[in-house]
C-alpha cells in the first residue's frame, strides 16, 4: 500500500538494512514475512554504503561481513538508542543520514561515548536500586528516585527482573510527575496489573511483558502500596519460578562445524525464532576467570572426553564454581571470528553443579 502511494513497485535495497536494524532493535516478532525482510536486510547491512554505519561498525570493532542479529541487538542498537535515552535522539538519525565521512566518524565516536555513559549511569542506578530495595520474599519490586533518568528506568527494571525474576517497576521522579517503566515475568500481564491502579495514574500503556506510566509524585507511595498488595494476591509461586526451555541434549563431543552449519540454516534468529538451546551434562571446568569491566562475566574452558571448548557466561551473578568442578550447562553454539581466525565457542545461559553420577 505504501509503495503504491509513492508510485513505486519495489523497495530500494539500501532501505532493507534499516529494516533489519529496526526489526531487531524493536523486538519485532519474526513471522514469515519479517524473517524474509530481516534475512535480506542483513545481507545489505553487511555491505552497507552508509558512511554512518560504516563508522559505527569501526567504533564498535565489528566485522561488517559477520553482522548477525545478536550484534545488532547487543552492540549496534544500544549505541543508536543511547542518545534517545540520555541525550538527543536526532544525533542517531544524523548518523544514518549523513554522506560526509568526517561527520560520520565524529557522530559514531559520540554515539559510542554516549553509550558508555549510559552503561555507567544504568549500573550506578541499578546498584542504588538494589541497595535500597527490600528483596526478601517480595512479589513486586517497586522503587523511585530523583537520580534515575527517564530514559534508563526500563533498563533498570529489566536488569532487576533478570537478576531476581520478580516483576519490577522503576520510577524517575522529576518535579510534579514521575515516569515509570515496568518489566514482567513470563505469564504475568504487567499492563493489566498496572491498570488496576488506574485511579492513581495520569496515563499508562504497554503490553504483557513491558509497560510504562506517569503518576503524580505525591501519589507514588499510595500507588506503591496498592500495587504491592495486588501483587501479593495475584502472583502465585509458579509465576516466580524461572523456566528455561532446552531444545535437546547435545554433548560437547558431538559439536562440530557441520552441527553449527545445520543450526545456522534456521537463521535469522530473534523474537519468535530463538536460537536453538542445548544441554550438556557432566562437563568439567578446566579453566575459569572473571572478565569485563565489572568482573561479572565468567570465561570458561570446558571439557568432555578430551574435547574442549571455550565458553562465556555473561552476567554470571553470584555463581561460584572452581576449576575441576563437574557441571551441567545450558548453552548456544556461537562462531567466534577474531583476527582472521574462526572457532566455535559456547555461550552459557545457565550452569549448575552436576548431580549425575
Amino acid at each position: 500500500m505504501i509503495l503504491k502511494k509513492l508510485h513505486k513497485t519495489d523497495i530500494e535495497k539500501s532501505y532493507l538494512e534499516l529494516v533489519a536494524l529496526a526489526t531487531v532493535a524493536d523486538l519485532v516478532p519474526l513471522n514469515s514475512f519479517n524473517r524474509t525482510l530481516l534475512k535480506f536486510g542483513l545481507e545489505e547491512l553487511r555491505k552497507t554504503k552508509r558512511p554512518g554505519l560504516q563508522e559505527l561498525f569501526k567504533e564498535a570493532q565489528i566485522d561488517p561481513s559477520s553482522i548477525d542479529t545478536y550484534q545488532i541487538g547487543h552492540i549496534i542498537a544500544p549505541r543508536l538508542n543511547a542518545t534517545g535515552r540520555i541525550a538527543d535522539a536526532m544525533d542517531s538519525l544524523r548518523l544514518l543520514c549523513t554522506n560526509n565521512p568526517k561527520r560520520a566518524y565524529e557522530i559514531a565516536a559520540y554515539l559510542g561515548q554516549t553509550n558508555r555513559d549510559r552503561q555507567k549511569m544504568t549500573m550506578d542506578s541499578l546498584e542504588h536500586a538494589k541497595s535500597n530495595l527490600k528483596l526478601e520474599k517480595k512479589k513486586l519490586l517497586f522503587i523511585s528516585h530523583e537520580s534515575y533518568e527517564p530514559g534508563i528506568v526500563g533498563l533498570i527494571a529489566g536488569r532487576l527482573v533478570e537478576e531476581f525474576y520478580v516483576p519490577s517497576i522503576v520510577l524517575s521522579v522529576k518535579g510534579k510527575y514521575a515516569r515509570a517503566s515496568a518489566r514482567s515475568v513470563v505469564g504475568f500481564n504487567i499492563i493489566e496489573f498496572i491498570r488496576e491502579a488506574g485511579e492513581f495514574l495520569t496515563d499508562a500503556g504497554g503490553h504483557p511483558m513491558a509497560a510504562g506510566f506517569t503518576v503524580e509524585t505525591k501519589k507514588i507511595l499510595k500507588l506503591q502500596k496498592m500495587l504491592e498488595d495486588l501483587a501479593e494476591k495475584k502472583l502465585k509461586g509458579n509465576n516466580l519460578e524461572r523456566v528455561l526451555t532446552v531444545d535437546c541434549l547435545l554433548p560437547l563431543k558431538l559439536i562440530n562445524e557441520k552441527i553449527f552449519q545445520e543450526v545456522s540454516t534456521l537463521e535469522p534468529f530473534g523474537m519468535g525464532n530463538p536460537k536453538p538451546v542445548f544441554l550438556a551434562q557432566k562437563v568439567m571446568i578446566e579453566g575459569l576467570r572473571m572478565v569485563g569491566q565489572e568482573q561479572k562475566h565468567m570465561k570458561l574452558v570446558l571439557s568432555e572426553e578430551k574435547i574442549r571448548f571455550d565458553a562465556i557466561f555473561f552476567r554470571a551473578g553470584d555463581a561460584s564454581f572452581r576449576i575441576g568442578d563437574t557441571v551441567d550447562i545450558v548453552y548456544t553454539i556461537e562462531e567466534n571470528k577474531w583476527n582472521g581466525n574462526i572457532k566455535l565457542e559456547l555461550r552459557i545461559k545457565a550452569i549448575r553443579t552436576s548431580s549425575i553420577h
